[in-house]
């Protein structure tokens, strides 16, 4: 089992940054990737980024790439998302997304409003 908590979000102001965390606990040794999600309400879950953390290879939708960055502290057993330049369309839910290959853990979540 792993356990997921994001932190982070928050209300800021288009083209400001903030940085999200997500910290995994449990059976961290079985997780192969992680990722950031967003949803909106009346949304489907939206794929925003992910890492690979054995070798850090990292993907991003386009609609984020230039702008959010993915990273990871293998010592901290946490990962982070650098979102940059925010657009008030960033305004999402983001969760945490651990992947072991043949299974996945969800965190709950953390809310980001950008303001225009």
């Amino acid at each position: 089992q792993v356990q997921l908590v994001e932190s982070g979000g928050g209300l800021v102001q288009a083209g400001g940054s903030l940085r999200l965390s997500c910290a995994a606990s449990g059976s961290i040794f079985s997780i192969n990737a992680m990722a950031w999600y967003r949803q909106v309400p009346g949304k489907e879950r939206e794929l925003v980024a992910t890492i690979t953390l054995s070798s850090g290879r990292t993907n991003y939708a386009d609609s984020v790439k230039g702008r959010f960055t993915i990273s990871r502290d293998n010592a901290k057993n946490t990962v982070y998302l650098q979102i940059n330049s925010l657009k008030p369309e960033d305004t999402a839910v983001y969760y945490c997304n651990a992947d072991s290959g043949s299974w996945y853990w969800w965190g709950e979540g953390t809310l980001v409003t950008v303001s225009s």
